[in-house]
């Protein structure tokens, strides 16, 4: 038999080897831990390749000796102390100039390539068992020149290294809110000119991710090298934000002091976010503290926690880092498996049992949800949604063959709502899309790929009578690149404050009623003469409604696109443009206020998508991945009966059959009329685009 004696670790960002020793990184640097492992002389043991090939009944011994300490050259000095060489004790003291210890220094063991870091503690000290001979250490701070020294250690003696590094070149920030109470927010620091960029951290880590920083206080110091930089401090997307240029010689610190107002009126409204992760989901290294301050300083209000797998309450962190004004959670779970993924809350988790007592997830994503909605005995605030759908598998080829078997029949009914939109998978935000699928393909690729537009297969879905409310959530894995912010919700709330926000007596039954505005920025109203909302039932009968619309946009986002879907159509009468109808546009942070007339014939449901096609989020978000989206809303929709017999749907597929799943990019091209890949070659003429389909009423 032969078998691998290779040793294995994961998820780490930082790994090397040196001496036939491996060591690890921990995930933030900040958290100073460091792991290594090597052969250890073992009596009656050997060294072993990295495959063995064992003869019948033969045994074979080898050891390894991992070591855990407050660095990875702390852990990797006792691995070489462990093999009984020579070694000698050094020690390494960093302070500044002024004599003060530097703890967030890196003291990093240079050989060739091989560069291992160690941190000292809070008094800027280390002590390690160095092999006896002559090493050479580069002693770093962010915003401070590197100290180069070489020490000379000798077998059974002690050794000492003082370094002295200069005084740091910082921002300090200062950011508070009207009333002159610290806030939380989010800092970008954007190197202009000949500067490098920021690498403040890893991507999944609040304090200091790559070019950003997420304050859960407003009050903080961000080391930087020396150059210039473009600054950008927000707090989510209805409050106004700072920009202002700096110059830092080597040394210097500059104050960014800022008041951010409350410029967009959502009063009566909470912003919320159904889905997201931290390091409990097993899936992501985002630690808890990290996710909940990212949200923070993103203002999203309500989060309930969804961790993977496990029951699971986000409250205790939140209270730790003293967020219990501005974020409001209630305890649940995202139960996941190698198909649909479902969340689901409120449930209570039950300490020292396995997963905190969660259920087990199920193929069948009906039987998923069912289990949820009774798991721990069936409530009426007990919330089930399906996340990230594949809506071609849930509705229309659940075997994943290839031909149309009607999907999970019945999963839209066992479920309160499916998300359309999820962080920026798919690009986001394709509601105006024109086919249901996109064809892409990424810089250096030579495959095309076939992305189905969720959005556009929910518009088809809701024309043959699928109630399905639609959601948008983040569904973060770590700060920056994949955080929390890009796509939210607003829900009507009987009140303004977090701490205050009660899902089960008054939340749950908005959500469930399907009040609920889907938005990457614009603050999006939408009323019916009568006083309806997104979700509701409205009768017309005389075969009008009025839609009332509201937008507002804080002071880096804009739309100039007012669009209203008439079941799922882009209705021409009804697109009002900057370009087109000047006059119904405003430039401040009302940006639309106008009642709509939509005629009607026959029942529709009725959505009004607002965006800017050409702005993105970029002031916002910077070099992160939500800055590719755009300024964007739209609602539930609201569901008109015009000949009094209650909302029937009406049919029509919008041109095109509900796809069925794995799709090849040759076949969306039929689909489409364009050109198939052989045909493009031979220059063959593509076959006619399809026809599209004619609404028409049909009963179900």
């Amino acid at each position: 038999m032969k078998v691998s004696t290779k040793d294995e670790w994961t998820r780490f960002n930082s790994t090397g080897e040196r001496d036939g020793i491996r060591w690890a990184d921990a995930i933030d640097p900040a958290d100073k831990a460091g792991y290594a492992i090597g052969v250890i002389p073992l009596k009656g043991g050997r060294a072993v390749d990295d495959m063995l090939e064992l003869q019948p009944k033969q045994e074979v011994t080898w050891s390894r000796f991992l070591a855990v300490g407050h660095s990875p050259l702390e852990a990797w000095s006792v691995v070489h102390s462990m093999r009984h060489e020579k070694t000698g004790t050094l020690r390494i003291k960093v302070t500044d100039s002024d004599g003060l210890p530097v703890p967030s220094a890196q003291v990093i063991l240079e050989s060739g390539n091989s560069k291992i870091p160690g941190y000292p503690d809070a008094n800027g000290v280390m002590t390690l068992e160095m092999p006896a001979g002559i090493h050479k250490f580069a002693i770093a701070d962010m915003g401070r020149p590197t100290f180069n020294v070489v020490a000379d250690v000798k077998a059974d003696e002690k050794s000492e290294i003082i370094a002295k590094l200069e005084l740091a070149t910082r921002l300090d920030f200062v950011i508070t809110g009207e009333d002159g109470r610290a806030i939380p927010c989010k800092a970008q620091i954007l190197a202009t000119g000949d500067t490098k960029p920021l690498d403040l951290g890893p991507p999944m880590r609040a304090h200091g991710c790559r070019d950003q920083y997420h304050s859960e206080n407003g009050r903080f110091s961000v080391q930087v090298p020396p150059g210039t930089y473009h600054v950008v401090v927000t707090h989510g997307i209805e409050f106004s934000h700072h920009e202002q240029d700096v110059t830092l010689e080597q040394g210097n610190k500059v104050e960014i002091k800022a008041r951010l107002s409350r410029l967009v009126d959502t009063a009566g409204w909470i912003s919320a976010d159904f889905h997201n992760h931290s390091t409990p989901s097993g899936d992501n290294v985002c630690g808890t503290p990290d996710r909940i301050i990212n949200i923070a300083a993103e203002n999203i209000e309500f989060a309930p926690t969804t961790e993977h797998n496990r029951i699971y309450d986000w409250r205790p962190v939140i209270e730790q880092l003293g967020l219990h004004g501005e974020i409001q959670t209630v305890t649940g779970m995202e139960l996941t498996g190698s198909a649909a993924h479902l969340n689901c809350f409120p449930l209570t988790p039950e300490p020292f049992t396995q997963d905190n007592g969660a259920p087990v997830w199920n193929a069948d994503p009906r039987i998923s949800a069912l289990t949820l909605r009774g798991w721990q005995g069936e409530r009426e605030d007990r919330w089930v949604q399906v996340n990230h759908p594949d809506m071609s598998f849930l509705f229309n080829d659940r075997n994943f063959d290839g031909r149309s078997d009607g999907g999970f029949n019945g999963i839209e009914t066992m479920v309160n709502g499916m998300e359309t939109e999820n962080g920026v998978l798919g690009g986001g935000g394709n509601i105006l899309a024109d086919s249901p699928w996109k064809l892409s393909k990424a810089k250096g690729a030579l495959a095309t790929k076939v992305e189905y537009v969720r959005q556009f297969i929910w518009l088809q879905l809701l024309n043959l009578g699928h109630r399905i409310t639609p959601l948008a959530v983040a569904d973060a894995h770590s700060v920056f690149g994949n955080g929390v912010g890009g796509w939210r919700m607003y829900l009507p709330s009987k009140t303004d404050e977090p701490a205050k926000i009660d899902w089960s007596g008054d939340l749950a039954y908005h959500a469930k009623a399907g009040h609920i505005v889907l938005t990457t920025g614009p603050f999006l109203q939408v009323t019916t003469g009568n006083g309806k909302l997104p979700g509701d039932d409205v009768r017309a009968a005389n075969g009008r409604v009025e839609l009332h619309v509201k937008v507002q946009c804080t002071d880096w986002q804009d739309i100039d696109r007012v669009q209203v879907l008439v079941n799922g159509r882009k209705e021409p009468t009804l697109n009002f443009t900057r370009q087109t109808h000047p006059i119904m546009f405003a430039d401040g942070v009302v940006k639309f206020d106008q009642t709509v007339v939509v005629p009607l014939k026959s029942d529709a449901h009725l959505i009004v998508v607002v965006t800017h096609e050409t702005l993105t989020l970029k002031t916002g978000f910077g070099s992160s991945d939500q800055s590719s989206l755009h300024p964007m809303a739209y609602h539930t929709p609201i569901y008109v009966d015009v000949d009094g017999n209650g909302f029937q749907a009406n049919h029509d597929t919008l041109g095109y059959d509900i796809p069925v799943a794995k799709m090849t990019p040759d076949m969306v091209r039929e689909k489409l009329g364009q050109p198939t890949e052989t045909e493009a070659k031979s220059g063959e003429p593509a076959a006619p685009p399809a026809q599209p389909k004619r609404s028409h009423k049909k009963k179900p």
